[in-house]
């Protein structure tokens, strides 16, 4: 298994965090963020990766011990849940700003426009990392896409699959993998089998392909503001999402009480791998 530690160093130690039940979260505003990302990737750092926790992650932080550890030594861990914002005002804690997936990766897209870095697109909905990819070359003309890949359901089974997806990333050299696979799927990948191909930072980023490419609509700007995205994505797809919002945010919530009545409950989930291993 592939380690980030030396990334972990550069990345994470000297930045402020905020303990949400099992994840550390760092805040960081999105210039920060992009910032960070982009120089680590200029100076071919890494390898490292990026993940951007909303309530569901968190829920499924506390069923998956595995997940645990793929989020335990990830570059940076960026809020993209309004929801996270509001759980570290309650443990006293305060966590800037909300930093989506999908507003990081078009500010990346376009830094990496200026300083001529190379980005790949992997996952999404057949066709959607294509029209991102688009979308983005007519946003930022300067912008090189080594490559987009949509790969078949079940993938992640089939190593004939895996070796083709390894071929192409190795073979385009990015210095920046956009992977919208979903959680946890996008974050084991890139756990697996992401860190062993030389690319500086891999990003982890859910459904922005389909938002940027159009093929999903993002809700008014005045709702993202005040933390009502989750609804308007709900009665987008009710049938869907219902779960995950109304019994998942639910489920979001009680952890986060336990963490304010037993404030140490989570405590030896959050420590830093270094610290883990006594180093």
């Amino acid at each position: 298994m592939a380690t980030t530690s030396l990334a972990l160093n550069a990345f994470c130690n000297p930045l402020e965090t905020v303990s949400i039940c099992h994840a550390r979260v760092h805040g960081l505003r999105l210039p920060e963020a992009v910032h960070l990302i982009s120089a680590y990737a200029a100076d071919l750092q890494g390898p490292t990766y990026v993940v951007t926790p909303n309530a569901q992650h968190i829920v499924l932080l506390d069923k998956d011990p595995y997940f645990r550890e793929i989020y335990s030594h990830a570059g940076l861990v960026l809020p993209d849940g309004f929801s996270l914002l509001l759980a570290a005002r309650l443990v006293g804690k305060k966590l800037r700003e909300r930093v989506t997936g999908v507003d990081l990766f078009k500010a990346l897209c376009r830094r990496a426009a200026e300083m001529g870095l190379k980005v790949c697109l992997l996952g999404g909905k057949p066709g959607s990392a294509e029209l991102a990819a688009r979308k983005l070359k007519a946003a930022f003309p300067k912008l090189t896409i080594a490559g987009t890949y949509c790969p078949v359901l079940g993938f992640e089974r089939d190593p004939a699959q895996l070796s083709e997806i390894a071929d192409r990333i190795r073979q385009a050299r990015p210095h920046i993998l956009f992977v919208g696979l979903g959680a946890p799927k996008q974050e084991n990948w890139i756990y697996e089998h992401g860190l062993k191909l030389g690319v500086p930072v891999c990003v982890g980023i859910g459904g922005s392909f389909e938002m940027i490419g159009g093929m999903v609509p993002r809700a008014p700007h005045w709702m993202q503001v005040s933390g009502l995205e989750w609804l308007y994505r709900l009665a987008l797809e009710p049938r869907r999402l219902w779960k995950r919002y109304l019994i998942g945010n639910f489920r979001f919530m009680a952890m986060v009480l336990r963490q304010l009545v037993y404030p140490d409950c989570y405590a030896a989930e959050n420590a830093w791998p270094a610290a883990r291993e006594g180093r």
